[in-house]
């Protein structure tokens, strides 16, 4: 609850600071030098839970180190096909980049705002899943606050239901020690996973169990004042190798 609290008081506080850094120029300064890393990770904290921000920067949340490594992955596989669990800035990033991409959410209202921004975009499908309370013991459930109490089945079937094989796969929404071991079986022979987050220690067993080779990714982060992390999984070594 404490944590919940800080977190909310931190984004209303960037809410109001950014205005007059907005007026004063600063914010405007900052967006013109973002090919630098510092100057756009010192942006991107003013756009924390703030789509159209993200979007504007054109930037997914995750680190700026895997950031690099996917938009390098995905320029040398430019018709990638790509699936995501849990839509948001990320997915119009993807969008741009990837030759296909299929996008989860189970939040209605969320997949609304981010639909409305792709509504042109032909190359994005968006799967909006039904998510209802516990039913019996084979629910898939979530560890975040407030979700405990779901099946997230669907959520998690939707990779299967999409089916083949996808170049690169996104978890960073709900359930995704479960999405990771579905995952799995859905990688191509040289695809990539993108785990975020992935320093929360209820992610680690799937992470560490799931016969992948991976390279983790620490330090700066969009939207985030503290460092993060982010794990990069693939069959070979030598696709994550490449991408460094």
């Amino acid at each position: 609850m404490l944590a919940r609290l800080a977190k909310r008081g931190y984004v209303a506080a960037i809410r109001i600071v950014r205005v007059p850094l907005r007026l004063l120029g600063i914010l405007g300064w900052l967006e013109k030098h973002r090919d630098n890393r510092t100057a756009l990770w010192l942006r991107s904290l003013f756009a924390i839970y703030d789509f159209d921000d993200l979007v504007s920067l054109d930037l997914p949340w995750w680190t700026f180190d895997s950031i690099t490594m996917i938009d390098k992955y995905l320029k040398v596989n430019v018709a990638a096909r790509v699936f995501e669990f849990g839509s948001g800035a990320s997915t119009v990033w993807l969008s741009k980049r990837a030759g296909e991409v299929h996008s989860v959410e189970h939040d209605v209202d969320w997949l609304a705002m981010v639909r409305s921004k792709l509504s042109e975009v032909g190359n994005v499908h968006l799967h909006g899943i039904e998510v209802t309370g516990v039913a019996d013991n084979d629910a898939i459930r979530s560890a975040k606050d407030g979700w405990t109490d779901v099946d997230f089945r669907p959520y998690v079937q939707a990779l299967a239901d999409v089916g083949g094989e996808f170049d690169l796969i996104i978890i960073d929404g709900r359930a995704r020690s479960h999405c990771m071991d579905t995952a799995r079986d859905y990688l191509s022979p040289t695809g990539v996973i993108l785990f975020d987050n992935s320093h929360r220690s209820r992610y680690r067993q799937s992470i560490e169990q799931s016969g992948l080779e991976r390279i983790e990714t620490k330090g700066l982060t969009s939207c985030l004042p503290t460092p993060d992390a982010t794990t990069l999984l693939a069959r070979d070594l030598s696709t994550l190798q490449a991408l460094q």
